[in-house]
């Protein structure tokens, strides 16, 4: 690589441009190099042989039928008590309802992720998906974390697997990544001792695999956990995706630390850095060489760095939303939705070629590839 100024990168840099992987070691050498360039550079070339210039968003809208909670996450703004005023709990037809008022010509993908509610009955979540689908049938829904997963396998009293087959019965199409945080246990303990475990959560996507679902993954970080620990969490999925391939994206996000417990005990107040963000999906890009895809969630780290992003590995920018909660009540600053209209100008104006797409990853459209200004 003619710019490489850390010659300590050159043996990595001979393996991604053979295409090869990674060891361990070689990842914690990409988290710790200072040669920014270069890991910019290596992570566009892992991308570009994917994907050439192009970029995929979704035309989707996210909904949270509820924001009671029982599990505490301590990282968490958006959990509510049942007694509070700022609680809400959508029925099945209030569900749908809700769809109806967000709903907009185009869109193909619904996106659902909530609380885990102490006190509906199984039967509220399959019900729920079917009424979506009676009356949005070209909606594709992707709901339900592998936390979610599992506590819908508690109040059911049926194992996982069978959890998933019921509801994709009933029409799920695919499942968010949520609820995977940091893998290790150590950090774990101290952000969500109450979730889905690490080994069930790799567990539950498994599944979803063998059935033929296709899911995401994510890594929440910059609050305790080590750069090794977040590499771990990302060989912990390649591993997964070796034996799967089910993994659409992987999806990195950046703590946000207004309005939580976590960021209170540690008296945080300042938000992950642009460097750290772009270097997180750098090294994603590169060293998960099994998946498709590496997501610049614009919700977290902001339309502009975004745009950034699309020259340190991302591929996919997720989706034009609707309206947004979780982030938010962590204090993400960034809009509650942006357009269609607006995620094709931020990719044209990278210098890359927008791709619209489905849940699936089915390409709708590609638009044409123009100028290369900066994004308004």
């Amino acid at each position: 690589m003619k710019f490489l100024r850390d010659p300590g990168l050159a043996p990595i840099v001979e393996k991604v441009e053979a295409g090869q992987r990674l060891t361990f070691e070689e990842g914690m050498q990409l988290f710790e190099t200072r040669d920014l360039n270069a890991l910019m550079r290596l992570a566009n070339l892992r991308k570009e042989k994917l994907h050439g210039d192009k970029v995929f968003f979704v035309h989707s809208m996210r909904l949270e039928f509820t924001n009671i909670c029982y599990v505490g996450c301590t990282f968490c703004a958006f959990a509510a008590h049942k007694n509070e005023e700022r609680a809400w709990d959508y029925d099945p037809d209030e569900v749908v309802a809700q769809v109806g008022k967000r709903y907009l010509p185009g869109i193909t993908e619904l996106h659902m992720s909530s609380g885990h509610h102490p006190n509906h009955k199984w039967e509220y979540y399959p019900a729920m998906v079917q009424k979506l689908r009676e009356a949005y049938p070209d909606l594709q829904v992707k709901a339900f974390t592998a936390a979610e997963i599992e506590h819908l396998s508690k109040i059911s009293k049926k194992p996982t697997l069978e959890v998933l087959r019921e509801l994709q019965a009933a029409g799920l199409a695919a499942m968010p990544g949520g609820g995977a945080e940091i893998f290790a246990d150590r950090v774990r303990k101290q952000v969500a001792k109450n979730k889905v475990k690490a080994e069930k959560w790799l567990q539950i996507h498994r599944e979803a695999h063998s059935l033929g679902m296709r899911t995401n993954a994510t890594m929440l970080y910059g609050h305790i956990e080590t750069l090794e620990e977040r590499l771990d969490h990302m060989h912990r999925l390649r591993d997964l995706q070796d034996d799967t391939q089910g993994f659409h994206a992987f999806i990195p996000l950046a703590f946000q630390p207004l309005g939580n417990t976590l960021a209170q005990n540690l008296g945080k107040t300042d938000f992950t850095t642009g460097l750290d963000d772009l270097r997180n999906l750098a090294v994603a890009r590169i060293y998960l060489d099994n998946f498709p895809h590496i997501k610049g969630y614009w919700v977290m780290i902001g339309s502009e760095l975004t745009q950034v992003s699309l020259d340190w590995g991302v591929s996919d920018i997720d989706g034009t939303i609707q309206e947004e909660h979780i982030a938010h009540a962590a204090g993400a600053t960034s809009p509650m939705k942006l357009s269609e209209q607006g995620m094709i100008r931020m990719i044209q104006h990278a210098g890359r070629t927008p791709v619209l797409r489905d849940a699936y990853y089915n390409e709708l459209q590609v638009f044409a590839r123009e100028g290369t200004q900066a994004a308004d």
